[in-house]
């Protein structure tokens, strides 16, 4: 087991000492639960963001300006505050296994209904419908992943997670391009034919979740036993050190203001997130580019993201930093978007660098912040209170981008100062987590002889 001693008066941690069980059990997990949960990811978030595509055509077709796009697109997350504690508790109580697969099967049909939106009224409608029925996954996996993994692998496992999300942001667009190509086949446009196909995955999806996915490592009939013994140990002493230190009902931990600093941070971050993922189609197709070029060019700055994220979350779990790496993410996102908006798109080049280096800083910081809450909380307190983060914190997703539209639209249809506006965002994020710190015994487990 991983050996580990009492934190030195500089309050930095030793690496732990990997036993071959250790290493054995925990790449047994990785192979058999993350590609399941990387392509659960991946059909949500295809499915949350490609209505940012379908904008390209769909906007003028209907007749929607950039504040009803914004608003309506926001409009997402108001089902997701509604539902999201509700959908984690009760996945808390009935298991992942079976509450996922509801959330995944729901989704996609919500999803491909979007096709058939006539007015401002209904797309308000059906993303607020969408965002009811995917309440609960994103948190309720975070929430899984304390279930099978010790504090010390978590930042990794939320960056591997989190990287079907970034794949999806890399394929997502050139095959939304050619989706939109077929414009008129089957008597349907193109943004109509986007949403109907992109619905399919998640419900194929469903049924993988309900067939092998597995809520705790004691019902593990594919681990030896030595290996559930371990695991389940060893997640339970954490469990017990974490709850050594105060252990937190639901109700408390709700309230708890360092909790809702957290949903402050969550809120910053998001607000850049939303808007920079939401208009990068349209912020590249500014640069005087066709609809298929676009889909190349947008999936571009998620490599880059891709590779920061595996690298912030590397050294966040190894140095234990948590605080100093999500904090530098936001940084380096709202510099990114500084950088966009001084820039414009009169000198693509440089706006193309500078809005990889926003996406950097967004796709970073998650696995390196979800820790925080996590090491914290434990049991439905923590099931309760990661969905309120999430969701209130998402509540950004419904204010960023309709503030960003109406700034957007009282400039003439320019994108800098609204960037400008939204980069503030991250920044209070970074100060807010500075000024929190870590409590890293919250993510020790007792020394074993």
């Amino acid at each position: 087991m991983s050996q580990t001693t009492p934190l030195s008066s500089a309050g930095t941690q030793p690496p732990a000492v990997i036993e071959p069980l250790e290493r054995e059990t925990i790449r047994r997990v990785i192979w058999r639960l993350m590609p399941l949960l990387m392509l659960g990811y991946f059909c949500n978030y295809i499915d949350r963001v490609n209505v940012g595509f379908a904008a390209l055509t769909m906007n003028k077709a209907l007749g929607f300006s950039s504040a009803v796009f914004g608003f309506g697109s926001g409009l997402f997350y108001v089902g997701y505050l509604v539902f999201e504690v509700p959908s984690n508790l009760i996945l808390a109580k009935v298991g992942a296994r079976r509450w996922i697969a509801r959330i995944l099967f729901s989704w996609g049909i919500v999803s491909g209904l979007t096709a058939f939106v006539w007015n401002d009224w209904s797309f308000y409608g059906i993303r607020f419908l969408l965002g009811v029925a995917e309440a609960g996954f994103y948190p309720g996996i975070v929430v899984y992943l304390t279930w099978w993994f010790p504090s010390h692998y978590r930042s990794r496992m939320v960056a591997i997670f989190m990287s079907a999300q970034t794949i999806s942001l890399i394929i997502g667009p050139m095959v939304s391009a050619w989706l939109m190509s077929m414009d008129g086949s089957f008597g349907l446009r193109g943004w109509q034919l986007l949403f109907l196909i992109e619905a399919l995955p998640p419900i194929v999806t469903a049924v993988v979740f309900w067939v092998c996915l597995t809520d705790h490592p004691r019902d593990a009939a594919w681990l030896r036993p030595d290996q559930r013994d371990w695991l389940q140990h060893r997640l339970d002493s954490e469990t017990a050190q974490r709850e050594a230190v105060h252990r937190y009902g639901l109700g408390e931990a709700l309230v708890n203001p360092r909790v809702w600093l957290l949903i402050m941070v969550y809120f910053g971050y998001a607000s850049a997130n939303t808007v920079v993922n939401l208009f990068l189609p349209q912020l590249v197709r500014s640069l005087g580019v066709s609809i298929t070029m676009t889909g190349f060019l947008a999936a571009l700055p998620f490599v880059f993201g891709l590779v920061a994220m595996l690298y912030w979350s590397l050294r966040s779990d190894r140095t234990g930093s948590r605080t100093r790496y999500a904090a530098s993410a936001c940084l380096v996102a709202a510099a990114g978007m500084v950088a966009c908006s001084l820039i414009g798109p009169t000198r693509p080049v440089f706006m193309m660098a500078a809005l990889i280096l926003a996406i950097m800083g967004t796709q970073s910081f998650a696995p390196t912040f979800w820790p925080l809450p996590t090491a914290m909380l434990s049991g439905v307190a923590a099931a309760g209170s990661i969905a309120l983060i999430n969701s209130v914190g998402n509540m950004s997703g419904l204010i960023a981008p309709w503030v960003y539209g109406l700034i957007k639209d009282a400039n003439g249809g320019s994108d800098h100062a609204a960037l400008l506006v939204i980069a503030a965002a991250p920044v209070i994020a970074a100060l807010v987590l500075v000024a929190m710190g870590h409590d890293r015994r919250l993510e020790r487990i007792p020394s074993h002889p």
